[in-house]
């Protein structure tokens, strides 16, 4: 069932000259792991901003088409009501995080929907846990690191338990390490709690595993919506200048090459097991 369906959806900024996005057509169904990916400036945050509400209600602007998110209409239902169903985690978690401690970070939300302090302890001690910051939770926000901050971020949507979790560049402040640790965090709420995943991303390389799609924007169109390894092989992908996988890009060589390999790895372990596999034949 689709969570997300947007038809011939259109946004124009209050003063913007032309559409930040047009014409996108996309459904997103229950339980999907979905990255949006695409050049700088092609429309993928403001899409992202129209999941839970923000455009048209906060951003203003005009908003052509339709688009339902959890069986409500967008233009119909205020953002506090969407924000019910829909978390949105940002790009710089500084901007998500301002009490004096981890712990009441995570209990804002749940404070502001009038959840029984019962239930708000148990939320928070579960939302810290799975992201692992239980033992930050005295400490504030800014004596953090940017990976611990951003976990803490995630932990204050997860406390909402909402049914979308959307991510804009969640790993831009962080180096590898720290990426791979938010993006295993993230694939783990999709793999063992079915949560709806959207994640805006350029680094291919770390979490292209976790996808069950891949939608690429450019010039503010939807320009490749399909499964990750038919995208990431497509030379379309390329020329617009995706961030590959480097995994991906062996399998390119090797196959212009000559060799051919069973399927077109999306990380380095499977890049060797396919190559094992390939010379074992």
């Amino acid at each position: 069932m689709a969570i997300i369906e947007a038809e011939e959806l259109t946004y124009t900024y209050p003063v913007g000259e032309k559409p930040a996005f047009r014409d996108v057509n996309l459904k997103i169904e229950e339980g999907e792991f979905v990255i949006i990916t695409g050049p700088s400036g092609c429309g993928k945050t403001t899409l992202c901003r129209c999941f839970n509400g923000l455009i048209p209600h906060f951003y203003g602007g005009k908003l052509e088409g339709e688009i339902r998110v959890c069986g409500l209409n967008v233009k119909e239902h205020p953002t506090y009501e969407i924000a019910q169903h829909v978390g949105m985690v940002f790009q710089n978690p500084e901007n998500q995080l301002f009490a004096l401690s981890v712990e009441k970070d995570v209990a804002f939300g749940l404070e502001n929907l009038g959840v029984p302090r019962k239930e708000i302890r148990k939320r928070i001690d579960w939302a810290l846990k799975i992201t692992g910051t239980y033992n930050l939770k005295n400490r504030p926000p800014y004596e953090l690191s940017g990976g611990q901050q951003q976990r803490a971020a995630i932990a204050s949507v997860l406390a909402m338990n909402p049914d979308v979790m959307v991510l804009d560049e969640p790993t831009s402040f962080l180096d590898p390490v720290g990426a791979e640790k938010i993006f295993e965090v993230i694939g783990r709420l999709n793999r063992e709690m079915s949560m709806t995943i959207i994640l805006v991303e350029h680094m291919l390389d770390l979490v292209s595993r976790y996808a069950d799609r891949i939608i690429v924007m450019h010039d503010g169109r939807i320009m490749m919506n399909g499964d990750p390894r038919e995208v990431l092989v497509s030379e379309e992908a390329r020329l617009v200048g995706i961030g590959i996988p480097k995994a991906t890009m062996l399998y390119k060589i090797l196959k212009h090459r000559g060799i051919s390999l069973n399927r077109p790895p999306l990380y380095s372990e499977e890049a060797c097991q396919v190559i094992r596999e390939a010379l074992s034949r």
